[in-house]
């Protein structure tokens, strides 16, 4: 099994509550004594996971950043859905999707997770090339959303769009360059709300391959959205439609 290093205490005790199996050793820094340790630290006790004590300045080494929180583990591959025909095959009822394309910033990858859990969405979709992995920054951000919301990469995007609308699924791309906006589509049947990159938005031939193209409308002085806070949104507004 693949191992990855995942850190904060969000990711860490995340993995450990959903999937404790896959956590193969945590490092923790032994100067943090405060009653958030104490608890991940008797949650890995109870699990049985080594635990092994550090220092700040191990810790970042291993991680590569300072924002670790004091606590760092080492963890193999989720059992999540990777494969998203055997995804798309396990949803009850219309499915809800994420589709990133070609998104940089780990930051941003890990807020769009987040939202996606929030807003109960099946999955989040990104082509694997000129995009950012799910790596351990994304993760932190997630505070555990990673472990719970398939994160799917694809080889070719603009095939698997054109696969998803054969399984009658709405794909509803996002751009400011529209007036028809995200509350005039119909989110009750299945749908995949598709965002654009950081700074150049959607590529042409996934703009092209969109059913329908929306805005989400602006009230103030800001031109345009994080594309995590445009994500939540739409998320929610197309969950807002299937409120029984």
């Amino acid at each position: 099994m693949k191992s990855k290093m995942i850190f904060g205490f969000h990711a860490v005790t995340s993995r450990i509550r959903h999937e404790a199996s896959s956590v193969e050793e945590i490092y923790v820094d032994s100067g943090r004594v405060d009653r958030r340790m104490q608890d991940l630290l008797s949650a890995a006790k109870a699990a049985g996971i080594k635990i092994i004590q550090a220092d700040d300045q191990r810790l970042a080494n291993i991680v590569g950043t300072r924002r670790h929180q004091g606590v760092v583990a080492k963890a193999g591959e989720l059992s999540l859905a990777r494969n998203l025909d055997e995804l798309l095959d396990a949803i009850e009822g219309p499915p809800l999707l994420l589709i990133l394309d070609g998104i940089t910033d780990p930051h941003n990858l890990g807020a769009c997770l987040r939202v996606a859990d929030g807003a109960g969405a099946h999955a989040v979709i990104a082509p694997k090339d000129r995009a950012v992995g799910l790596n351990a920054t994304a993760a932190k951000v997630a505070s555990g959303a990673a472990e719970t919301v398939p994160y799917i990469t694809v080889t070719n995007l603009a095939r698997t769009l054109r696969e998803l609308k054969e399984r009658d699924i709405l794909l509803v791309g996002t751009t400011d360059e529209v007036e028809k906006n995200i509350y005039d589509v119909d989110f009750t049947s299945g749908a995949a709300l598709v965002m654009g990159s950081e700074g150049e938005g959607m590529r042409r031939l996934t703009r092209e391959t969109c059913d329908v193209l929306v805005s989400v409308p602006m009230f103030g002085s800001v031109e345009s959205l994080n594309v995590s806070v445009a994500s939540g949104i739409c998320l929610y507004e197309a969950r807002r439609q299937r409120l029984p």
